[in-house]
């Protein structure tokens, strides 16, 4: 029973050595596959973002999406999803940045944001921040105003909110080490 957020945590899965030696994986799927704890975070993500007013949500593929679709329905707003490139059937723009061995690119549809339009960005899980900062990048670059980040889990030894506390991002659980 989720009486709480910390309750959260025995749908947390952790998972030693995945993918690769000396990574502790965080896994999700058994939250997603129990209802009354995935409907539990998204209302409690949702609360967290609430009165920052967002009019979007913007999401990296893909586990980010698992949690966004939702939270825009629960928030009442649209999702502009944020993708690799050549995943996208219409005009993109693109925003490049550096990775611990080299560069990637996320696109999102050039229309799909108003000017100035208020979004937060969301993901399942803030780690270094990098790919989720160059999500802010791209949304900003597109016209709109990032007014905040929400996550399900953070890894606190990895930093990524102290890089993205210009977003104001927000998170439900905390894991430290591993």
């Amino acid at each position: 029973m989720i009486r709480n957020i910390d309750s959260l945590r025995q749908y947390i899965r952790s998972i030693p050595d995945f993918p690769k030696p000396g990574i502790l994986f965080r896994d999700i799927t058994p939250l997603l596959a129990e209802p009354s704890a995935l409907r539990f975070a998204v209302e409690r993500m949702a609360e967290a973002v609430r009165d920052r007013k967002p009019q979007f949500l913007a999401a990296a593929e893909a586990r980010g999406f698992l949690f966004a679709a939702p939270l825009a329905l629960e928030l009442n707003v649209g999702l502009i999803p944020i993708r690799k490139p050549g995943k996208l059937p219409s005009a993109t723009i693109s925003h490049s940045y550096s990775l611990e061995y080299g560069t990637d690119t996320l696109q999102m549809h050039r229309d799909d944001l108003p000017q100035g339009a208020r979004v937060v960005i969301v993901d399942d899980l803030l780690a270094t921040g990098g790919t989720v900062e160059a999500c802010c990048r791209l949304v900003e670059k597109a016209g709109g105003e990032v007014v905040g980040c929400a996550f399900l889990i953070e890894l606190v030894d990895l930093k990524g909110a102290e890089k993205l506390a210009a977003y104001r991002p927000t998170s439900l659980l905390q894991y430290h080490g591993g």
